[in-house]
C-alpha cells in the first residue's frame, strides 16, 4: 500500500475515534470522497489494524442508530425557519 495512502487511513481513523466523527465531516476535512473515507475504513482500515477497525465500527453503527433522530430535527428545523420567514413578511 502507498505511504500516503496508509497515512491518511490512519489519520482518519485517529481523527475519527477521537471526535466520534461522521464519514462526512471527515470527507470534508480531508478533502476526499465520502466513497474514499468508506473504502478507508472498511476495507483498508481492515487489513492495517484490527482494533482501530473495531472501534471504527463501533462508531459508525451508532452513527446508523441515531441518523433518523438528526435527519427529523433537520426536518422540524426547516419547517421552523420557513415559518419564521413566512410571519416576518405578512
Amino acid at each position: 500500500m502507498n505511504k500516503r495512502i496508509l497515512k491518511r487511513v490512519l489519520d482518519e481513523s485517529d481523527y475519527i475515534i477521537k471526535n466520534k466523527s461522521t464519514v462526512r465531516d471527515v470527507a470534508k476535512l480531508f478533502n476526499v470522497s465520502k466513497s474514499t473515507v468508506h473504502k478507508d475504513m472498511q476495507e483498508r482500515l481492515s487489513e492495517i489494524d484490527k482494533d482501530r477497525y473495531i472501534k471504527i465500527e463501533e462508531i459508525f453503527k451508532y452513527h446508523i442508530e441515531i441518523r433518523h433522530l438528526n435527519g427529523g430535527e433537520a426536518t422540524k428545523q426547516k419547517y421552523i425557519n420557513i415559518r419564521e420567514k413566512t410571519v416576518n413578511q405578512v
